[in-house]
């Protein structure tokens, strides 16, 4: 076991240090600077990284935090980041006579690498984290080590959970697509047909030389048995994932400056549904999101 955490944080370590273009740091570091002290360690995922730049879209990060009570001064926002996290937020930084705009969580460093466990039912964390994520700034060498860790687990915990999905001689090509596939189904997102395949050959040497090393762990061909328990899980995922991503829309409402707007930018971003607010709905999102939910289901947002 020493040996296979070693060379899974050997790939971790490598996507986590890869250089990162200017105007991303920028942003970065304007997220980190909001926060202050709290913050412990900023990472860079999501479609800019794929990109390799931010231009024609908004820039993914996630600020890990020490506690919650250092982050948020009102209690209402403490309990909700700890109840149901991440709290999420927009920021925009002028780099260079434009803004370069990102979407930042927040999450405690502790509560995070709780998350990417495999005690954790919800894929929400460790099927992000799963993908190659950049570390753009750490507090100190021991923070890296655990940030470092908890994303090699995001990527054991991914395999392992998709691996009862599968045939017993799939391929890394054949088991990563389906388990976005099936993480997506846990959300209020209907992605494209092909955005499966396009995540996987993205990265594909990555995903490959990762999916090596945690099947060295695996104790040889699954049961009927185990298939049948690992579809279930993934069934209670998706009627679990749904509500809480209900929830999450509801929060994220309010914690950005125009909550409504980003209700509606995140389903035309996730299902390709457009949807118009009444003025009730401007002013009261978080009532509205379990409306716009059933909305969302009947035009075939999600499945």
């Amino acid at each position: 076991m020493p040996d296979l955490q070693e060379s899974l944080l050997r790939v971790i370590g490598e996507d986590s240090d890869a250089p990162v273009p200017a105007p991303i740091t920028t942003v970065a570091e304007a997220a980190r600077q909001r926060h202050g002290q709290a913050i412990v360690a900023v990472l860079f995922y999501g479609s800019c990284l794929r990109r390799r730049g931010d231009e024609g879209g908004i820039v993914d990060l996630y600020l890990l935090a020490d506690r919650y009570e250092r982050v948020h001064r009102k209690r209402l926002m403490r309990t909700l980041n700890a109840l149901l996290p991440p709290n999420v937020y927009y920021i925009e930084a002028p780099f260079e006579g434009r803004r370069v705009a990102a979407k930042y969580a927040i999450v405690t460093l502790g509560q995070f690498e709780s998350l990417v466990a495999p005690s954790t039912l919800q894929p929400y964390f460790w099927a992000r984290f799963a993908q190659p994520t950049i570390v753009l700034w750490v507090r100190d060498a021991e923070i890296r080590s655990r940030v470092q860790a908890a994303l090699g687990q995001a990527v054991a915990t991914m395999v392992t959970e998709a691996r009862g999905l599968m045939a017993n001689d799939w391929t890394p090509a054949e088991l990563w697509p389906r388990a976005f596939v099936e993480t997506y189904r846990t959300e209020l997102r209907a992605e494209p047909a092909d955005q499966a395949q396009q995540l996987y050959r993205a990265f594909a040497e990555r995903y490959n030389r990762v999916t090596r090393i945690v099947a060295r762990d695996a104790t040889g061909p699954l049961s009927a048995a185990d298939r049948r328990r690992a579809a279930g899980r993934w069934r209670q995922r998706r009627v679990i994932g749904k509500l809480l991503s209900v929830l999450r829309l509801a929060k994220a409402s309010f914690t950005f400056e125009d909550g409504a707007a980003y209700l509606i930018w995140k389903i035309r971003r996730h299902s390709g549904v457009q949807m118009e607010l009444t003025p009730w709905q401007y002013r009261h999102p978080i009532l509205a999101s379990a409306v716009l939910a059933w909305r969302l289901y009947r035009a075939r947002g999600f499945r």
